[in-house]
């Protein structure tokens, strides 16, 4: 038996009613993807410890009159929102639970790889523990976990805390691609920085108290560290939006940094390194200290 077709009616009310579910299901995963949403899905005790009757929340501005001498760091990546929690247990050391909303996951990356001592873990993405500290990324979310005072149980409790917190992130975070471009021999992956603020590079390597590579919010930069053998090096790459002012960058740089480069861009530091710079389309390289001329030559060859 043949069913009539639907009416032009029924055709709009089905349409209607397909739409609003729709609508109430990309509502729902918007809402499940941001700080506030994170935030109801946060155990309120957790092995002993319970929730303080207040969360704090903190904005770009704000952040200053609670993490005064960091809060440039975070501004750096792009912060959007910090939630602020504590856990108290009678008798016990207070566990401090620190949640960031960052731009993007390539900024949660970036700010986790500010401090990538410690512990490696499975809990949300890269975890690192410390005496007293946890802390990780997921998603657009750096979360750091501190106890007030070190003890077996609360050490417990935090890395308990992290793993709740850490499943209720549902999605994982996109490294950014310049990791992809960083060569592969001899790299210590512990010590790769990303950044796009010239104050966070002159926390990890001081070049200098101007912004001589035209560092900002539009570039991605990485900084790692290799070793080959028993030499060592530290490795720069900065990715511009056009190959101007990549151009204009290195010029910069061998200007004020490394005026006495070759024609090659090598140049002899007064502490016995090698420094060298180099262009690639929109990708400027750059070996702040190498050990001997032929590692750095070795590190900037993908990028001739």
């Amino acid at each position: 038996m043949r069913r009539a077709p639907l009416s032009r009616v029924q055709y709009s009310c089905l349409v209607s009613l397909i739409i609003v579910i729709f609508v109430l299901f990309m509502t729902k995963i918007s809402h499940a993807d941001t700080l506030e949403g994170l935030r109801a899905r946060l155990p309120t005790r957790i092995n002993g410890w319970a929730a303080d009757s207040e969360d704090r929340i903190f904005n770009e501005k704000t952040i200053f009159s609670y993490i005064n001498g960091a809060g440039e760091v975070y501004r750096a990546y792009n912060m959007q929102q910090c939630l602020s929690r504590r856990y108290i247990s009678p008798g016990a050391p207070t566990i401090v639970l620190d949640i960031f909303e960052m731009g993007s996951s390539e900024d949660a990356y970036g700010v986790f790889t500010h401090d990538t001592d410690g512990k490696i873990l499975e809990i949300g993405q890269d975890a690192r523990l410390r005496p007293g500290w946890l802390s990780f990324w997921k998603y657009r979310f750096f979360v750091s976990i501190y106890v007030e005072e070190e003890s077996a149980a609360a050490e417990k409790a935090v890395i308990d805390l992290g793993r709740q917190i850490a499943s209720g992130i549902a999605v994982e975070g996109t490294r950014p691609r310049l990791l992809s471009q960083l060569p592969k021999r001899g790299l210590k992956s512990a010590s790769i920085r990303y950044l796009h603020h010239p104050i966070v590079l002159n926390y990890h390597f001081y070049l200098s108290d101007e912004n001589i590579l035209n560092i900002s919010s539009d570039t991605d930069v990485v900084l790692a560290d290799y070793q080959q053998v028993n030499e060592k090096a530290r490795l720069l790459l900065v990715n511009y939006p056009d190959h101007e002012i990549a151009i204009k960058s290195l010029t910069s740089f061998f200007n004020h940094y490394l005026p006495d480069a070759n024609q090659s861009g090598l140049a002899l530091l007064e502490d016995g390194k090698w420094a060298a710079a180099s262009i690639k389309d929109q990708l400027l390289a750059i070996v702040l200290e190498a050990d001997s001329r032929k590692l750095a030559e070795n590190l900037l060859k993908p990028f001739l």
